[in-house]
């Protein structure tokens, strides 16, 4: 795992963290790197998990972003959602209900 230079991952909670190791070990199977390129620095939307520190950004690879893309949606318990953005992946812990 990469961290892009002043992200600060300390911040996020329990439950977003520990998404980490599943997108992760995604990355690592497709043989791309994970970067994490936000976490609650930044511009976000108003209402942003990131501010809440549930959420973080990662790099999209050129190669297999579908394939990835897909594998963290399908790996990560009820609760996170996965949105594919323009140029990373938006991972937040968002439990329903």
């Amino acid at each position: 795992m990469l961290i892009k230079a002043g992200v600060d991952i300390s911040r996020l909670k329990r439950n977003i963290r520990s998404s980490l190791n599943v997108v992760a070990l995604i990355f690592s199977e497709e043989r791309e790197l994970f970067i994490i390129t936000s976490t609650y620095e930044g511009n976000h939307s108003e209402g942003s998990l990131h501010y809440a520190n549930q959420a973080y950004d990662v790099r999209l690879p050129a190669d297999s972003r579908l394939r990835i893309f897909a594998k963290i949606q399908e790996q990560l318990i009820p609760g996170f959602d996965v949105v594919m953005e323009s140029n990373h992946i938006h991972v937040e812990y968002d439990p329903k209900g």
